[in-house]
């Protein structure tokens, strides 16, 4: 596996998941999580475990399962850890729990080191004490605001994990009393979504939809959720066309554990309808998305609330500029003016677009520096490297004292990873 990726990531990098494995090879790791199908968490495992099982590391992969009404509150509890002031009632939260006892009746966390990924499982931890030493929790959604009343709740069971796991420290809550690291996600740049495509390939995906190759592109891809604006995206599209004849294309889907996708997809469809210059494409596979954002001139990540924004990260690693909403993990991602543009409005939006269509130079420059800053921080190399940097820690039972094992410095490198692993490589 490492050989494929020997002319795409740092050799460092490399060197350290070589050094990392060697130590490891034979361990087991273990994730929990809602679906295998739709969002970023799946996304990132169907990447993630081919990897780590091909470095000697056996790799399986549990999935909740539960009726409607067991989405909808953790949807509602989704929304309201991201701020929405959505109320859960103690009906809600008997719902919650009840799946959960009769999901720990048939999951058994028996790995070496177990991930618990977001609240869906989060409250599993409570049905086995004697594992609690090897199971973490991994938090993908921006928890930079949550509601308090919801987070009271939620509490108790993260702080019985060995530690917990975010994407910023923004997000890491100060009244948790275990350790907290810090982890970006990653792309696979050898995945459908990511690889290289030829010309030839993006025209006939991108003129198979009607999109006119001819005029400005401007791209979002994301699931339908009032948390990604996609109605601010129309609104700032609209503003722009006044100046500029481009066109727009929404490309998403749902989530199995999102019940709330099909109501916004609808009012989307409904703002764009008889609009020649907007495109709303629904489930798009990966290699269309990959052309799609492939033959746009302009990336967007609008949102008003988000964990990290693997879109943001799959356009800056296509060479293009990307503008995203000024939220959750996509500050950690975007250097303003030098990989792309945070905005907080769809004027603010607008404004940006109709520079980067004004001056296609300067977006060249962006998007050039934006893969640059992608190949070093956010490609699955790195994150890998950082899975087996924690099963190492976690192993070792260090979780006594603070962990730092991600973040973001620049373009050209990350702390932490590299002394770690250099110390597990003289182990070996």
């Amino acid at each position: 596996m490492i050989e494929k990726y020997r002319d795409i990531a740092p050799d460092k990098i490399l060197s350290e998941i070589n050094a990392l494995a060697g130590v490891l090879r034979g361990h087991t790791l273990q994730h929990i999580s809602s679906t295998r199908i739709g969002g970023g968490v799946a996304e990132i495992l169907n990447r993630m475990i081919p990897w780590t099982t091909s470095l000697g590391i056996p790799t399986t992969w549990d999935v909740i399962d539960g009726r409607q009404d067991f989405f909808e509150v953790t949807k509602s509890i989704h929304n309201a850890l991201q701020g929405s002031d959505v109320e859960i009632s103690c009906c809600n939260k008997e719902i919650y729990l009840a799946h959960l006892a009769h999901n720990a009746g048939k999951i058994e966390p028996d790995a070496d080191v177990v991930m618990v990924h977001d609240p869906q499982p989060a409250f599993l931890i409570e049905y086995f004490p004697h594992r609690r030493k090897s199971m973490v929790w991994r938090c993908h959604i921006d928890l930079s605001r949550p509601m308090p009343a919801i987070w009271r709740f939620l509490r108790p069971a993260i702080n019985k994990y060995a530690m917990a796991v975010f994407h910023i420290p923004h997000f890491a809550q100060k009244d948790l009393t275990i350790p907290k690291v810090l982890i970006s996600p990653s792309i696979d740049p050898l995945s459908e979504k990511n690889r290289e495509l030829t010309q030839e390939e993006i025209t006939r995906i991108v003129e198979g939809f009607g999109i006119d190759r001819g005029r400005p592109i401007i791209v979002q891809v994301s699931r339908f959720d009032r948390f990604k604006d996609p109605m601010g995206v129309i609104a700032a599209f609209r503003q722009v066309r006044r100046h500029f004849d481009c066109q727009l294309v929404l490309a998403g889907g749902g989530a199995t554990d999102d019940p709330e996708g099909p109501m916004v997809q609808a009012e989307v469809e409904e703002a764009a309808a008889g609009d020649p210059d907007i495109f709303v494409l629904f489930q798009p596979t990966d290699l269309e998305v990959n052309a799609l954002q492939r033959a746009a001139d302009i990336i967007l990540q609008k949102s008003t609330r988000e964990g990290f924004g693997l879109t943001v990260t799959e356009g800056m690693w296509k060479g293009k500029p990307v503008i995203g909403g000024a939220v959750g993990g996509i500050p950690a991602q975007i250097i303003h003016g030098e990989t792309g543009y945070l905005v907080n409005s769809p004027e603010g939006a607008a404004y940006r677009i109709r520079y980067l269509l004004s001056h296609p130079h300067a977006g060249s420059v962006m998007g050039a520096r934006g893969r640059e800053h992608v190949r070093y921080n956010f490609l699955i190399t790195r994150h890998v490297r950082d899975y087996l940097l924690l099963m190492l820690h976690v192993m070792q039972n260090e979780s006594e004292r603070p962990v730092f094992i991600g973040g973001v410095t620049g373009k050209t490198g990350r702390p932490g990873g590299g002394d770690i692993a250099a110390k597990a490589g003289e182990k070996s």
